[in-house]
């Protein structure tokens, strides 16, 4: 692992540190991240509500919320329908229940992976209209690049809303209306605030605007619906999709994971228990990330997605512990299925593609409802670009995960002659391939991550955000970083040189792959800390080093204490 690190100017520093009132770590992790403007930076460090902008101002959203207002007021049928990741799960809880409030009872289908396969398919449409021909058909997290989908239900006579974020493959969609910021980009601009947002974020903001049209009618809900008390799915399909936390991301996590700390939907505080989530330590993208999102995938990948999003509209306690259950078991079993392949993709990189900067892996015995979750794995074990995938009958149907720095979605442009569909976003596509055309693609993808990484990226690169002296790391240091919080993509957890460490006693290791630690902080007192993975790599004793740690908080027996997790250590120079 090659340590980089990039001295920040001294006056850079002690400008930001003036102007903010913070610490010169602090400082220093600011303009890092290319905070340099103290009113913006001081947005960035308490992000208000208020702060979220005009929702008109995103292309097609006023006549989206006008043409739901009108489904309102005339008691008119709606189906909508989600795609079956967290996204798309929260996204359909979310219109649903705002919809509820208003006398509404959509009825929402969600694809079925098996049955169905991406998005807004034909089947997946036909399903959804076995309950009747829909007034008006909303469709969540899918469908920018489904022009014969939606020109099928526009024959029929349903108007037709799509809400998505994913980035048009093709021209923009000729009829029904579309809110997608990657599409309108001439009119959002490229750094609107807005622009990343997924589309429980849109959804988000459509809802907003349909309350201020009602409100300025005093419709008697509008006026008593408070939409802040949503913002615990906002926050679930947010972390869990990947998408940048900064601008209006930043605000709806912010806020939405402290919504859903104190969430009362008894389907999330199932979930919660199951998934051993403890609100009452706080709430983090890891636990979404880790802990919440995999059980709410799990029933999309292995059955049926809408009883996710039955479980998060639920108001019945017995169904929400009872499906909390299954739900846990089915991530169980994905677990188990994820594991083995697992297995068997590291194996063919290590025999096969061990020098190829962009990996494609394929196996007939694969689930393609779970390997996903493999590309995630074997991109960050080996990283760089992987796109995994199974079988599904003439096709091999996966998804890709990438690496930060690079862009899946302009990789996959230069490539995607050789494909029969895919979408996504930069970290995250999925993709369906004629099998015979495997072998050509993978060459094409290789060459188009190699030309766009410009390097060989096979070794990881550890950037290091800043340096300390054991003696900086304390509560005090802790408390102050939490106002960076939520971490999570484009706003990564920073990471700490600490120089001149030396352990008086070895390591501890337990469960034969991780070791637990303690050093001297230089003024008698003792830091705690844990290495993950690392038992086969541990540190000499008596020997200055050189750490690269995340700090942390460890709860255990009821207490909060301070924890340095080890990434990687070196001898320390002279």
């Amino acid at each position: 692992m090659r340590w980089t690190y990039t001295p920040i100017p001294a006056a850079e520093v002690e400008a930001m540190s003036a102007s903010t009132g913070v610490s010169r770590v602090l400082a220093e992790l600011l303009v890092r991240a290319g905070h340099r403007e103290p009113e913006a930076t001081a947005r960035f460090l308490a992000p208000a509500l208020a702060g979220l902008h005009d929702p008109f101002l995103l292309r097609s959203l006023s006549a989206a919320a006008t043409r739901l207002r009108g489904a309102i007021e005339r008691r008119e049928s709606v189906t909508v329908l989600g795609d079956y990741d967290v996204d798309g799960v929260s996204s359909t809880a979310l219109l649903v229940g705002v919809l509820r409030a208003f006398g509404l009872q959509p009825h929402f289908v969600v694809p079925r992976r098996s049955e169905d396969g991406y998005g807004l398919s034909r089947s997946a449409i036909d399903r959804a209209l076995e309950a009747g021909k829909p007034a008006l058909f909303i469709a969540l997290d899918c469908g920018t690049n489904s022009h014969e989908e939606v020109a099928y239900l526009c024959a029929q006579g349903i108007e037709v809303l799509v809400i998505d974020h994913h980035r048009s493959t093709e021209r923009a969609l000729e009829q029904g209306l579309l809110i997608n910021p990657h599409v309108s980009a001439d009119e959002t601009g490229a750094d609107a605030p807005w622009r990343n947002l997924c589309t429980v974020g849109l959804v988000f903001k459509l809802a907003h605007g349909l309350l201020k049209q009602l409100r300025a009618e005093n419709h008697p809900v509008a006026l008593e619906l408070k939409l802040r008390d949503h913002l615990d799915l906002v926050a679930l399909g947010t972390v869990a999709d990947l998408v940048p936390l900064l601008g209006e991301n930043r605000i709806l996590a912010r806020h939405g994971l402290r919504v859903l700390q104190a969430t009362t939907r008894p389907g999330l505080r199932a979930l919660m228990s199951v998934a051993g989530v403890k609100p009452e330590q706080g709430i983090h993208p890891v636990d979404i990330a880790y802990r919440l999102g995999p059980r709410i995938n799990a029933s999309g990948r292995l059955a049926d997605a809408a009883l996710s999003v039955e479980l998060l509209l639920s108001t019945d306690a017995q169904f929400c512990a009872e499906t909390a259950q299954q739900l846990d078991a089915f991530n169980r079993e994905r677990q188990d299925i994820e594991r083995k392949i697992t297995e068997e993709a590291e194996r063919l990189i290590e025999t096969e593609y061990a020098a190829s900067p962009g990996i494609v892996l394929f196996s007939e015995n694969w689930h393609p409802g779970v390997v996903g979750i493999v590309a995630g794995r074997v991109s960050r074990k080996y990283n760089r670009p992987c796109v995994v995938l199974g079988n599904e009958g003439d096709l091999a149907k996966g998804s890709g995960r990438s690496i930060d720095g690079l862009n899946l979605v302009d990789i996959l442009g230069v490539c995607g002659d050789q494909l029969a569909s895919w979408g996504g976003h930069p970290m995250a596509v999925g993709i369906a391939i004629q099998k015979t055309r495997l072998e050509a693609f993978r060459m094409r993808f290789a060459e188009a991550v190699r030309a766009q990484s410009g390097s060989d990226i096979a070794e990881r690169r550890l950037d290091l955000s800043a340096w300390l002296q054991a003696d900086q790391v304390s509560e005090q240091l802790m408390t102050e970083l939490e106002v960076l919080h939520p971490f999570g993509q484009g706003n990564p957890e920073p990471v700490f040189g600490v120089s001149g460490v030396v352990f008086r006693q070895a390591p501890e290791v337990f469960k034969g792959q991780h070791f637990r630690f303690q050093v001297d902080n230089g003024r008698g007192r003792r830091l705690h800390g844990v290495a993950w993975k690392l038992a086969d790599r541990l540190p000499p004793v008596g020997v200055p080093l050189d750490l690269a740690v995340e700090i942390t908080w460890n709860h255990f027996n009821d207490r909060k204490l301070l924890q340095l997790e080890l990434i990687d250590w070196r001898r320390a120079e002279v």
